[in-house]
């Protein structure tokens, strides 16, 4: 099973810059998509269908234009979960699950997240952040308890070590604050495996740029989107990569696949 994670930075304004091609060339089996920016009614949703992502789910924000976060497969799955059921952390669409059945992935099945975490760009957007990871935490602890086989692939907003940033001397901004870097080598140790940190111990590569001070050409940038995946799948893990050739968002993918 091959899973391409994205944040898009608005899913319109990708597909106005060959998103679909792309798609259609990296081919994988799922894609989870953050930061969507639209409604389900705003797309054509028969672009995708004819990429060939006959089965589709989308989950936005109850604000126009921001967040929301979608899962697109050539699988059908036998249960898509839409949000958490915790309403403060729901009404800005962050989270969607589709569970696969044993039969998509050779014997194996795998319950697959979308997840867009918060950034904390302000004192009450941080404070946000912080609530929605302590209630996201205890969330996917009595998940996996019902489903042991997960992947969480999404927008942590989060570098964890100095290596996963182009300065570490960066320690009072959100997004590597030690509080955060706390909480996700914790969340780490609750159970999860950084699939790309697993695979290249000692690779610095970022999916994330400003777009100030040509960043991206400068190759200054974060690693902030991550495929965790449960311990019981860690043998699993075949092959970790970060897509940073495509060009369709501040954020490039990153890709997991996993083998039987």
């Amino acid at each position: 099973m091959k899973i391409i994670s994205y944040n898009v930075n608005g899913i319109r304004a990708a597909l106005n810059k060959g998103f679909l091609d792309w798609l259609k060339a990296a081919n994988p089996d799922v894609i989870c998509l953050q930061e969507i920016k639209a409604l389900k009614e705003q797309l054509d949703l028969e672009l995708f269908e004819a990429a060939g992502y006959k089965y589709h789910y989308w989950f936005s924000a109850e604000k126009k234009g921001y967040s929301g976060v979608a899962i697109l497969s050539k699988i059908e799955p036998t249960q898509v979960t839409y949000g958490t059921g915790i309403a403060s952390m729901d009404f800005e669409g962050r989270n969607i699950r589709a569970d696969f059945p044993a039969s998509a992935n050779n014997g194996t099945p795998v319950s697959v997240m979308s997840l867009y975490l918060p950034s904390g760009t302000n004192d009450a957007r941080l404070q946000h952040k912080f609530d929605y990871m302590d209630m996201f935490y205890d969330y996917v602890n009595q998940l996996v308890e019902e489903v042991p086989n997960l992947v969480i692939c999404g927008d942590y907003n989060i570098c964890h070590e100095e290596i996963d940033i182009h300065n570490p001397k960066m320690k009072g901004v959100s997004g590597f604050l030690p509080e955060e870097r706390e909480w996700l080598g914790n969340f780490i140790d609750s159970g999860f495996i950084d699939s790309f940190r697993y695979l290249h111990p000692e690779k610095q590569v970022f999916s994330w740029w400003s777009y100030r001070a040509n960043s991206r050409a400068n190759n200054k940038g974060w690693r902030l989107d991550y495929a965790m995946v449960s311990k019981p799948l860690k043998d699993a893990i075949n092959r970790a990569v970060i897509l940073t050739d495509a060009v369709h968002s501040d954020h490039c993918p990153i890709l997991l696949e996993l083998k039987s």
